[in-house]
């Protein structure tokens, strides 16, 4: 079983290695071209200073990552947040060691729900996140180019199942 730990600044260039399949042959990710180490080192400093990011390693090899950021950038969204995972190796229960991870963080730093955007179809993606509970909550019809064509996405919510909170924004 992989290791989940919070990601660091070394971590870059296996996080770059991961996500690029999934920018140059997939919608999974809208970017256009990948990102190289260098940048995903500055998202991992910038994210990881507020917000979890973390890795699956095995035996030294980073095998996957997911992380969470703002939702939206309104202070009435401060208890909800988004987030993202990426494997490198499918089918091999990283993605859901990754999520639980990460749930976990999200709900012991108070946050209420977690909204996940996948863009479709994406059978994969939709079976993990609804297997951890998250919630189908909408669906935008062909707003999203890549590879030649216009892609839906959907969004899947997860209520963490904390009390409402106080009358006041986390920032």
């Amino acid at each position: 079983m992989p290791r989940i730990r919070p990601a660091t600044v070394a971590d870059a260039a296996a996080c770059a290695r991961i996500y690029a399949p999934h920018v140059q042959g997939s919608a999974t990710s809208f970017e256009a071209v990948p990102p190289d180490a260098a940048e995903l080192a500055r998202r991992i400093h910038t994210i990881g200073a507020s917000w979890p990011w973390l890795v699956a390693e095995e035996q030294g090899e980073v095998l996957g990552y997911a992380y969470a950021g703002p939702f939206r950038d309104r202070a009435a969204y401060d208890w909800t947040c988004e987030s993202t995972v990426y494997v490198g190796a499918p089918r091999r229960g990283l993605g859901r060691a990754l999520m639980q991870t990460l749930i976990q963080d999200l709900r012991e730093r108070g946050y209420c729900t977690v909204v996940a955007g996948i863009t479709l179809p994406n059978d994969a993606s939709v079976g993990l996140h609804e297997a951890l509970g998250f919630a189908p909550a909408g669906r935008m019809p062909r707003v999203g180019w890549k590879l030649g064509r216009l892609h839906d996405v959907g969004f899947w919510t997860l209520d963490l199942g904390l009390e409402e909170p106080a009358d006041r924004p986390r920032r």
